[in-house]
């Protein structure tokens, strides 16, 4: 593993008997135990972070969305919401 770092990383002893057990069972090394759970966390948040942009950009839209909906799209309002769009992104 070049590409690996050493790091150190302290435990509480009941955690890492649960680690422990976990690596008997699966038969691998703590560092893998600790790399695969780090991965894991890493996407999660990367979910999270993802979940929480799309519901503000939803939530920035509602208004315009509520006005095409209610009053029908027209040219100038579907010009509008495609540069709403384009600079959200």
């Amino acid at each position: 593993m070049a590409d690996s770092k050493r790091i150190m990383v302290s435990l509480p002893n009941k955690l890492l008997s649960e680690v422990d057990k976990i690596v008997r069972e699966q038969n691998c090394s703590r560092s893998q135990c600790v790399q695969e759970a780090m991965q894991m966390y890493v996407m999660d948040r990367k979910k999270e972070i993802l979940r929480e942009e799309l519901k503000e950009g939803y939530q920035s839209m509602a208004a315009l969305n509520l006005v095409l909906a209610e009053e029908g799209p027209d040219e100038d309002s579907l010009s509008y919401y495609e540069r709403q769009l384009a600079e959200a992104e």
